[in-house]
């Protein structure tokens, strides 16, 4: 805590120490009671977040919010205590970083998708988020031992999938390293005990080799006249993990434990370093490597060569200027640490374009786990790197095709493509692109878009939602009357008009939590498939018993063949209604309602409209079923491989069991599987057990439940 305070005075002066300070002082009173899990106070964790950032080089802005970046979820502080204390430009970082704490989501995995999803909205806005984000993870796994290992886990696993790979895309490699290798810690103790002990035994003589390649390579920079450093840097224990794995070799096996960098001036002097090195020693063909002429889409830039020493060992030597290291070290951070030769913003703009575009086709994605998912491809995605015929660099995944290539050079280009020209000669659309080709794509006017059969084989997560959004946009008003069919359907079957409990007021609140901008919008939305019904339908009714205490959920609900007989605080014969929100049926727990002046509503103990109730007008009430009695209708979701294996399980479980289906209800979900709903007329709840059984049974069924609000 003490050292954040001595780096605020060395880095910052003015009104950015006086800023720093006031947060500071503000943080450390609003975490005062707190502890972490280790029993330290918890406003260590905040000052250590903003010191590693004060490493980086960020701006006073992003230190104040490192130091704020918790209070508004785990103290009273509110937005606007940090609006009228810092402006609004801290409370936007920090909101970027602020958990969704508040929301109710249906499941752990739903809550970690959307806040990543919002992660990235703000990124788009200010990149200082995720990497105050980095920072805060990167102190996390500093302290990682002092949780559960249930706990080490996950964090390390998010870590690794998440947080790792986007350091990574960002340049900023020291981050990354560090947290790869604390997530190797948890992930597979044994492997990084066995590394750290291995590697340190054979430190004196790698360090000795090391020096001798040094030393020869120091003689070539003298002999060309050439002012340089060259130092080695040990290669970090994840990657040395990582090749042993991929490639199958023992630690024995890996002669690159150590990489020898040389930093000169100019671009020219890195290739004639590059050539005399090559003349020396003799280069391993396949391991030569030019980032200076092709970088990658961090803009990382640097020649790769792994060479064979006289005594026939190997090694990696990374050659670079001091501009390109820098950026090498800390990536997008380096626009505000070297401030005498910042970059400017249109290479600002190159670095996080990727996120921009992701955040533009964040609109067709099904769900927040769908672009989650989506990122995650665009951040491991293998590089392949082709040409425009204009010598245009493109990066796209591996096993790419011209499709992928079209749309990487502009969504027009995409939806207007035809055919294409791989190095000169006509190839199929489908065709997987290799290292170096030059593509060439052929284009209509008269072109009425994307086949939906690209989706098979395109490999690009981009190009794939370009095509998505083409298909949304071209069949919105189709989805509009869908999406608002769906809606008024569902929201019938739940006892509400969808007139009644949609209202200006209503669509403002759920439009904040779903990205929406008008209710036509929500209509096309939930019609193609990005947001489901219930999504928005519960959130509706939700709002609405809120607004009003006496909603339509809790009033008597006229329901078809709903005449089963129940007992209510011991009585018989009294007139009742079942809820149409969870359509009790004979077998389940129910409970009673008293509505205000009109009868009792049966729901399910468990339906989620019960729970805020007022306790008093709940009544215990049980079934009295005799063979024969009326029968009644429960909801079966159904999901298979396809949509003929769900259809045809649910025909023989209820041919088998002589239950009449009311409705049925078919889509498929974003991995193609099928997806069935349906309504069938039973007597009971064991009724509803032994169907689910016997639909389960089928070996084409991937799982079957009973819907539930």
């Amino acid at each position: 805590m003490e050292d954040i305070l001595m780096k605020i005075y060395e880095y910052y002066s003015g009104s950015d120490r006086d800023m720093l300070l006031r947060a500071y002082d503000f943080a450390k009173q609003a975490h005062k009671n707190q502890k972490r899990a280790s029993g330290e106070p918890y406003f260590i964790h905040p000052c250590a977040v903003a010191g590693i950032l004060v490493e980086l080089g960020l701006d006073a802005e992003t230190i104040a919010a490192a130091l704020l970046h918790d209070v508004i979820e785990d103290t009273p502080a509110t937005e606007e205590d940090i609006r009228q204390n810092f402006g609004d430009g801290v409370l936007t970082l920090v909101s970027g970083v602020t958990k969704l704490d508040k929301i109710v989501f249906k499941s752990q995995e739903e809550e970690e998708a959307e806040n990543f999803r919002k992660i990235f909205i703000a990124m788009a806005k200010d990149i200082r988020v995720i990497i105050i984000k980095l920072a805060d993870r990167l102190h996390n796994m500093r302290s990682l031992n002092y949780l559960s290992p249930e706990r080490q886990q996950k964090m390390a696993k998010e870590t690794l999938d998440i947080y790792a790979p986007i350091a990574g895309r960002l340049g900023i490699s020291q981050v990354k390293c560090e947290l790869e290798d604390l997530c190797l810690k948890y992930l597979d103790p044994a492997a990084f005990e066995y590394l750290v002990e291995n590697i340190h035994q054979k430190l004196e003589e790698r360090t000795r080799f090391v020096n001798f390649v040094v030393e020869e390579i120091n003689d070539i920079l003298v002999e060309s006249n050439i002012h340089g450093e060259v130092f080695g840097r040990p290669k970090h224990f994840y990657s040395i993990y990582k090749k042993m794995k991929t490639k199958h070799r023992t630690l024995d096996q890996i002669y690159d434990l150590t990489a020898v960098r040389v930093i000169v001036g100019t671009i020219d002097e890195c290739y004639e370093v590059f050539g005399k090195i090559h003349k020396k020693w003799k280069p391993v063909p396949g391991r030569i490597k030019d980032y200076i002429a092709t970088p990658k889409p961090n803009l990382y830039q640097s020649l790769h060569t792994t060479v064979v020493t006289d005594f026939g060992q190997p090694f990696e030597i990374q050659i670079r200027t001091e501009e390109m290291h820098r950026t090498a070290e800390y990536g997008i951070a380096a626009h505000w640490k070297y401030k005498e030769q910042r970059e400017n913003e249109t290479s600002l703009d190159q670095r996080i374009s990727w996120i921009r575009e992701m955040m533009e086709l964040q609109g067709g994605f099904k769900d927040s786990k769908e672009f989650m998912n989506t990122v995650k491809e665009e951040l491991y995605s293998t590089e392949l790197l082709v040409f425009t015929p204009q010598s245009k660099v493109i990066s796209l995944p591996e096993g790419a095709t011209p499709v992928d290539f079209a749309y990487a050079i502009h969504s027009e280009v995409g939806n207007h493509c035809t055919g294409a020209k791989v190095n000169g000669k006509i190839v199929p659309l489908n065709s997987t692109l290799a290292l170096g080709d030059v593509v060439e794509i052929i284009t209509s006017p008269t072109s009425k878009g994307p086949s939906r059969d690209w989706l098979k084989f395109i490999k690009s997560s981009s190009a794939k939602a370009k095509i998505k959004q083409f298909y949304k946009k071209e069949t919105k008003e189709e989805n509009i009357r869908t999406g608002r069919s769906l809606l008024e359907e569902a929201a019938k079957r739940k006892g509400y008009a969808l007139g009644e409990i949609l209202t200006a007021e209503s669509f403002k609140k759920i439009s904040e939590k779903l990205n929406l901008d008008s209710q036509e919008e929500m209509f096309a939305a939930v019609g193609y498939g990005a947001i489901t019904v219930n999504q928005v339908l519960f959130k509706l009714i939700d709002y609405f018993r809120k607004e009003i205490p006496e909603t339509p959920a809790l009033r008597p609900f006229k329901q078809k063949n709903a005449g089963g007989t129940v007992s209510v605080k011991g009585l018989t014969g009294l007139l009742v209604s079942f809820a149409g929100c969870c359509s009790p049926v004979p077998g389940d727990d129910i409970i009673g309602f008293v509505t205000r002046g009109r009868g009792v509503v049966i729901h399910r103990r468990d339906c989620s409209n019960m729970k805020n109730v007022e306790a008093e007008r709940l009544l215990p009430a049980e079934w009295i079923v005799k063979e024969g009695d009326t029968r009644f209708k429960a909801t079966i979701v159904v999901y298979a491989e396809e949509q003929g294996a769900a259809l045809s399980a649910i025909s023989h479980a209820t041919t088998d069991m002589k239950l009449s289906i009311t409705s049925i209800n078919g889509r498929y979900d974003k991995n193609d599987a099928a997806i069935v709903e349906v309504t069938v007329s039973l007597l009971s709840r064991q009724d509803v057990e032994v169907l689910i059984g016997k639909i389960k049974a089928n070996e084409k069924i991937l799982d079957v439940h009973r819907m539930s609000n």
